[in-house]
């Protein structure tokens, strides 16, 4: 049995009940993680520390990788996102999305099978706004060369590396000719060292369409941060929702992987949350540590728990709960 070391970040809300399941199942795979476990966001306030501990941004780096649970962040007042400030100091540059139907979910959609590959860093979510006067607020869109290229060169080797047949660039380009043309055009001058793939563009309300029409029109999507937020949930609506969703933060030097779920307190310590998410998480975790065997068990495990539908949480249609659901995984695997 091998042995490693990671980070643990429950969260908040239904965070610590599915991080808990999570290391249940990843601890059946066969694979001994040493979990340094840290608070942040609002359990991190109620124990007095600051929202995104420097000794948890340490952690990560030591380690290079963690597992998160879902944080909140307050909307309108109080302290910024802790996603967004991980990513950050981290330069977790690459958000990548794995959209893939689970058998016996809810979805007028069989076999989706669809990458959203999203930059990290930049965009509207550097946060950088200004008021004018009492009445008109300007917020900026900061897009890089270096960044837009960097993101391209990660999609493009990642659906080679995996096999995928094409990348689709997805912007605005046709309003906003400088900025999201930037993108575009790093994208396509990335595109011809990838002879081997198709590669597309399509603007994003244009895609979004696509995607409810036929998901299949597209393979791996190449996205600025902005739209690659908001096609990740529309895609993650495709396969049955955000509760079997994975997302992974990646850079040169760290990763973390996550739940993209909310932290859900209105069903907090009622024990029915869906953990299918962070397990999923966990899965992106054990292949980018190697251990590729003990992660196809647990994909497995999930495909024939699904398929038999017996003890799925109850937003899967089940009558199950956190921990049954959790159990009877572990017994798939074993």
């Amino acid at each position: 049995m091998s042995s490693l070391e990671a980070v643990l970040i429950p969260g908040d809300g239904i965070g610590p009940e599915v991080a808990d399941a999570a290391r249940q199942v990843l601890a059946a795979s066969g694979v001994d993680i040493h979990w340094h476990v840290f608070e942040a966001g609002l359990k991190a306030q109620e124990i007095g520390q600051d929202p995104l501990p420097e000794a948890l941004v340490e952690a990560v780096r030591a380690t290079g990788v963690a597992l998160k649970g879902p944080i909140t962040t307050p909307v309108g007042y109080g302290f910024t996102s802790v996603n967004v400030g991980l990513r950050r100091a981290l330069d977790l540059f690459v958000n990548l999305r794995p959209i893939r139907s689970l058998p016996g979910t809810f979805s007028r959609f069989e076999n989706v099978d669809l990458v959203i590959i999203r930059e990290n860093t930049e965009g509207l979510y550097i946060g950088d706004e200004t008021w004018l006067d009492q009445d008109t607020v300007i917020a900026a869109k900061l897009v890089t060369r270096s960044g837009s290229t960097r993101i391209a060169r990660f999609a493009f080797d990642y659906a080679q590396a995996h096999g995928r047949s094409s990348v689709t660039a997805v912007h605005k380009a046709n309003i906003l000719k400088e900025s999201d043309g930037l993108f575009l055009s790093c994208a396509r001058k990335t595109a011809a060292d990838y002879p081997g793939l198709l590669f597309k563009d399509r603007i994003i309300d244009a895609l979004c369409m696509d995607l409810v029409v036929d998901p299949a029109r597209h393979d791996v999507m190449l996205c600025p941060n902005l739209y690659g937020d908001i096609v990740s949930d529309l895609a993650a609506g495709l396969v049955g929702g955000l509760g079997t969703v994975p997302g992974a933060n990646l850079g040169h030097r760290c990763a973390i992987f996550e739940a993209v779920h909310g932290s859900a307190p209105d069903i907090a310590g009622q024990g029915i949350a869906n953990p299918t998410a962070l397990i999923l998480a966990g899965i992106l975790l054990l292949r980018h540590l190697g251990e590729n065997s003990a992660a196809l068990r647990i994909e497995q495990g999930l495909d024939a728990v699904y398929t038999a539908g017996a003890n799925l949480p109850p937003d899967m249609g089940g009558s199950g709960n956190t921990q049954s659901f959790t159990e009877t995984l572990i017994k798939q695997i074993s």
